[in-house]
């Protein structure tokens, strides 16, 4: 694993499978709003991915832009594992290519890292967040989980399913990723482990966009709720053992304030 670069500030973590369209909209994005040093990590584990060939073009003029191969295996889960491997960034932030409403949230994250934060997680069910888009049935499922999961097990994050994450390199070490490569249930893991882990926490709510144009979702609902549940379990045995006085340090940017 490479050290932390003290000079870049921020390593992006992009997964992806054939996102060559959506790819360039995330970019333009990212480039619009990041004020700060950064590196974005494009993460592909097929060497035929439509991706790879759009951003050798876009890294011609960009060189902040890098290829990273998976080579853990499939998933998000192995994704993350490498792009974290390859991260050179202080802080590390985990964004979707399919969905660019939470990079308006990016400064604010940057501000509870800046001040004490050590993990960071967007939400799309509170302080003013919303989710647009997507399926119907995904939608439903993630809201109950996440509404039973702060009222049985505790949990201090108000969508800990979210895939939008912040985190300081340097804890990675504290955080032993393990869940199966299905959909994104590792972000699940990570906002128990975090507090779990007693880290810092901070919450900064989104207006998540899934899906603008192009691409295909992979959600599968037998294999997701199988490994969800899982790791509910898992949070409700541990949460137990947590302290009840946990803060949770809260921005919410001008964006997602309703009019």
């Amino acid at each position: 694993m490479k050290r932390p670069n003290s000079k870049l500030t921020l390593s992006i973590l992009l997964p992806v499978r054939n996102e060559g369209i959506n790819i360039h909209l995330m970019l333009k994005i990212l480039e619009a709003v990041l004020e700060i040093p950064h590196e974005i990590l494009i993460i592909y584990d097929d060497k035929a991915d439509d991706t790879i060939p759009a951003i050798r073009e876009i890294r011609k003029k960009n060189q902040d832009i890098r290829l990273v191969y998976n080579h853990f295996g499939k998933g998000v889960i192995n994704a993350i594992k490498a792009g974290i491997d390859s991260a050179n960034g202080k802080y590390i932030l985990i964004l979707a290519v399919d969905d660019v409403g939470p990079t308006l949230a990016i400064e604010d994250m940057i501000y509870l890292m800046d001040h004490g934060c050590e993990f960071v997680s967007c939400t799309r069910y509170r302080h003013g967040g919303r989710r647009l888009g997507g399926s119907l049935l995904e939608s439903f499922l993630s809201q109950i989980a996440n509404r039973l999961f702060r009222l049985l097990c505790g949990s201090i994050f108000s969508d800990a399913t979210t895939g939008f994450k912040m985190f300081r390199k340097d804890i990675t070490k504290k955080i032993i990723l393990e869940s199966k490569p299905v959909g994104w249930a590792v972000v699940f893991e990570m906002a128990m482990k975090a507090q779990i882990a007693g880290l810092h926490l901070g919450e900064v709510p989104i207006i998540s966009i899934d899906r603008l144009y192009g691409g295909k979702s992979t959600f599968r609902i037998g294999p997701w709720m199988k490994e969800y549940f899982r790791w509910f379990v898992y949070g409700a045995k541990h949460f137990r053992e947590l302290h009840s006085n946990r803060e949770l340090a809260v921005r919410v940017p001008k964006a997602t304030i309703a009019k």
